[in-house]
Parts: structure tokens; C-alpha cells; sequence
């Protein structure tokens, strides 16, 4: 009898599996018949996609429990955009002179036409002006609609007396960091060659005076 049930319970799977029922109508059928029976069934399993990235390339892999490849991930990289700038400006500098140094307390100008939408620029510097050629430090704001790049003068960057007294022109070059970004900027970063000039009207400590300058910014800029 033991044999009989066993048999007939397999039996009667294998006839409604061929009649078309389903892996589930079987097993519900089985378990309302024959409790005592405990028979279990399994579907297959169901399969998800997912996207494997490697560098610049991409992949799809289908299974129960996808797993990308060696070298592969499922983050997507993150791409990095180049883009050439070249701007220039003109505005006023703001020159306050020591016994040792002279600050720029104060730079803004206006680019028209300036690379990205970054039609203005503020800043601040200062050099030891002991000599005709003195190194230059300093920071500055790119702005405009789209966002900001905040730029710091490198080491190196200098500035040039072309006369050997006052009233002459300053020539500046050098190289300005990009440090941050905002808006559409956010995460900026590159180099940007700097040169400009401005004029000098007096070198005597504890002058100030307003004076033009000038300045072209050409370098790349990578934003993500």
C-alpha cells in the first residue's frame, strides 16, 4: 500500500505536468490530495539584468543572481569633460603700497565674450616688490550665469616692472589653479596660463591708488 501511494502521488504529477498544469497548480493539487505526501516543487528561478561597466565599455549580463565579470562594476564611471578656455578681461586694480610689499586689495573686471559664460572676474594678490621681477601670489573668482571657478595663482607667477621707477607698466604672467567650481562648474579642475599687465603710478609706502588692467586666461578646464 505504502508503494501504491508513493507511486500514485508521482503518477498523478507527471500526468497533470503533461496535461499542461503548472509547477504550482501540481504542487497545490498534490498537497490537497495527499498532505501526508510532502512533496515539494520548484520553479525556475526568475532573472534579473544588470549593467557591468569597464572603462568606456558597457555590458549586460542576464542570470538568477547576475554578477559582473572580473574588472568590471556595476558603478557607473564618471565621465570627464575637456574643454578649452580662453578668455580675456579688463577692469580696475586697487594697489595699496608698503615699505615691503604692495597688496592688490581689490581686482574686478568684465570679459566680454569670455569662454563658458564666465563674463566676470574678482580678486585679491600681493608681491614683496623688492626688484624689477618679483614672484606674485593671489586668488580669483570666474563668475557668470552658469556658475563660478575659484583660481589660485601658482608659484612662479611673477610680475615685471617694465620701467625701473613709477609711472610704468607691470606685466604679470604665470599660472592659476583652478581650486573649485560651482553650478555647472561643480567639481572643476585644471590650469589656466595667465598673463596681463596693469600701470603703476607711485611705489611710495602707505600710497594707494586705482589704476587698468588687463589679462588673457588660456588653459583646459575638466568637469565632471
Amino acid at each position: 500500500m505504502k508503494t501504491l501511494r508513493k507511486t500514485g502521488t508521482v503518477g498523478a504529477v507527471a500526468l497533470a505536468t503533461l496535461l499542461g498544469m503548472s509547477a504550482t497548480a501540481v504542487a497545490g493539487a498534490v498537497s490537497s490530495n495527499h498532505p501526508s505526501a510532502n512533496v515539494t516543487l520548484s520553479a525556475h528561478a526568475a532573472k534579473k539584468t544588470i549593467t557591468c561597466y569597464k572603462a568606456k565599455a558597457t555590458k549586460k549580463v542576464t542570470a538568477a543572481k547576475p554578477k559582473c565579470p572580473a574588472g568590471w562594476s556595476t558603478k557607473k564611471p564618471v565621465v570627464v569633460k575637456t574643454d578649452a578656455f580662453n578668455a580675456t578681461y579688463s577692469g580696475t586694480i586697487s594697489l595699496l603700497w608698503s615699505a615691503s610689499d604692495v597688496k592688490a586689495t581689490s581686482v574686478t573686471g568684465h570679459g566680454s565674450g569670455a569662454d563658458f559664460g564666465l563674463t566676470n572676474v574678482t580678486g585679491t594678490g600681493a608681491s614683496v616688490a623688492s626688484s624689477t621681477t618679483d614672484p606674485i601670489n593671489g586668488t580669483g573668482v570666474l563668475s557668470g550665469a552658469g556658475g563660478t571657478l575659484k583660481v589660485k595663482l601658482a608659484t612662479g607667477s611673477s610680475a615685471t616692472a617694465v620701467g625701473s621707477a613709477a609711472p610704468t607698466t607691470v606685466t604679470v604672467s604665470g599660472t592659476a589653479t583652478i581650486l573649485s567650481g560651482t553650478g555647472k562648474f561643480a567639481g572643476a579642475t585644471g590650469t589656466l596660463k595667465v598673463t596681463g599687465s596693469f600701470s603703476i603710478q607711485s611705489t611710495t609706502a602707505g600710497s594707494s591708488e586705482h589704476d587698468g588692467f588687463s589679462a588673457t586666461l588660456k588653459g583646459n578646464v575638466k568637469v565632471k
